[in-house]
């Protein structure tokens, strides 16, 4: 005898309940979750930031914006009345998960704490109200905190960055006088892109090698900015400006390689690492010049991954030859590729054969599935941002890495491909053929871009690559011939006065 479907055998208004699906239960605002280290007093960043996690009445986290839209919203005051600060909040960022990112920005310091209330519809979110007891500094404050072990744990720093262990085991011990005798003649000449840096008493000198170091202005922010929050090591060290690692030295070379600290490495070379300038600047400019930041780009990552066109997609410039096989490859298969370059440089002749694509808005991206990372001359900077989407990332095999690459794992974060982009569209065929998986992948990826590209994170990284130098420097610093002292900008719009005593050491 043939069995009747549940629902007909329900009360008919029951019935058409089951066949239309259960309303979603509502959200409860005391059980939504608030985190992060915006809602911590002692973490100075130029943009504040924490995170919202809505929560179902049942207790159930929602993995998408709430249906009724119904929004967070989040009022942030000082805590006393009289005390008018200037304070920037846009409203929070739906992550297109269930969960939202607030960002703030401060002009002021508030002597008084701040009272941060959050809101869905008119109840309090969590714990709100969240006070943070006073002072709470702007960014511009130079408030130095002198127990560099107290900022690391306010900040909950990591307590291991694997690349700056691979980094630093080339150099047990960094002698300083080879370092002053060899890097001008082996890096310093008029192509060169060096500048070399002394730190004393948390004061930041410098003095340029090479015609080519505009780009000191992205190091000396971030400099500066570190030194206004945490009591530097004294420190002598120099950075590479250029694109390209420099020193190329095996480690039982005599002689042996030397510490050049870059933003880029590669897997022929012994360059110490950091964030690159590019997440660098934007992180101290977020929220105000510029619009692609580790923070908004988790805000705009395109429709679900249900409606996004089913393709992979690739913008930019001709820095590398791969790029040209890309706008070809795209020409040839259409319906598996849209790629195109938006600028030509170094491949002008071949501007006529393969066309030039129209400039388009990082957001815009993400409308595809598919994100294609190819290098430039190196590693791609835009590979961090790429990584944040909820697209997949089909990464080109490369001897080129960031910082935080070490942490990410082929199969698991990305799909990797050959570095002739011989499997490219196999990769492609395979990622539509098996949708499930592909999401998966670009989501694990996602959630491990969030982790360790977090702003304060960078912070953390620059810190300990300074600390774990100084340790293995050989002699003391000084201030060489030449250095000129690098002043603190002339943001600092208001008045600090600091509630802990800057220490004094003695200048060698």
């Amino acid at each position: 005898m043939r069995r009747l479907p549940r629902a007909a055998l329900l009360p008919l208004p029951l019935a058409l309940l089951v066949a239309a699906g259960a309303p979603e239960p509502p959200v409860s605002a005391p059980r939504s979750l608030a985190w992060g280290p915006g809602l911590r007093a002692g973490v100075v960043l130029p943009v504040r930031y924490f995170y919202l996690q809505a929560v179902n009445s049942e207790g159930r986290n929602l993995t998408r914006a709430p249906p009724d839209q119904t929004l967070f919203r989040v009022i942030i005051k000082s805590l006393s009345p009289k005390e008018l600060v200037r304070i920037h909040v846009p409203k929070p960022l739906d992550r297109n998960d269930g969960t939202f990112l607030v960002r703030y920005r401060i002009y002021d310091t508030v002597s008084a704490g701040l009272k941060i209330e959050v809101l869905y519809g008119d109840e309090h979110v969590a714990q709100s109200p969240y006070i943070l007891k006073g002072p709470v500094y702007h960014e511009y404050c130079e408030c130095p905190e002198e127990d560099p072990q107290a900022w690391q744990r306010t900040l909950s720093c990591p307590t291991k960055e694997p690349q700056i262990a691979k980094d630093f085991a080339s150099f047990p011990s960094i002698n300083l006088q080879q370092m002053l005798d060899e890097v001008p003649k082996r890096f310093g000449d008029e192509r060169g892109a060096i500048v070399h840096y002394t730190i004393l008493n948390n004061h930041i000198y410098r003095r340029s090698l090479g015609k080519y170091t505009d780009f000191k202005m992205f190091s000396d922010e971030i400099l500066l900015s570190l030194a206004r929050k945490v009591f530097l090591p004294d420190i002598e060290f120099y950075i590479n400006l250029g694109d390209w690692p420099l020193e190329h030295r095996k480690v039982n070379e005599t002689p042996g390689p030397l510490p050049i600290i870059s933003w880029c490495g590669s897997l022929d070379s012994r360059d110490i690492i950091l964030p690159t300038y590019d997440i660098t600047h934007s992180t101290l400019e977020a929220m105000r010049g510029v619009t692609n930041d580790l923070l908004s780009i988790q805000g705009n990552t395109g429709p679900s991954w249900i409606n996004k066109t089913e393709k992979a997609f690739f913008r930019g410039r001709d820095s590398r030859e791969e790029r040209l096989q890309l706008v070809q490859l795209s020409k040839e298969n259409p319906e598996l590729l849209d790629a195109g370059i938006t600028g030509y440089f170094f491949f002008q002749e071949k501007e006529k054969e393969l066309g030039k694509a129209k400039l388009i808005g990082f957001f815009d991206f993400f409308k595809y599935k598919y994100q294609v990372n190819v290098d430039g001359t190196v590693a791609a900077y835009r590979y961090p941002y790429l990584m944040l989407g909820n697209s997949l990332v089909l990464k080109q095999d490369s001897k080129y890495y960031e910082h935080f690459y070490m942490a990410l794992k082929p199969w698991k974060h990305y799909v990797p491909i050959k570095r002739n982009l011989s499997d490219l569209l196999e990769k492609i065929k395979w990622a539509k053929e098996n949708d499930e998986e592909a999401q998966k992948i670009a989501k694990d990826g996602q959630l491990a871009a969030r982790d360790l590209l977090q702003p304060h994170r960078l912070y953390c990284y620059y810190y300990r690559v300074l600390q774990k130098y100084a340790e293995r420097q050989s002699s003391r610093p000084k201030i060489r011939d030449g250095m000129e002292l690098v002043p603190q900008p002339d943001d600092n719009t208001s008045m600090c006065q600091c509630h802990r005593e800057r220490p004094f050491r003695e200048e060698l």
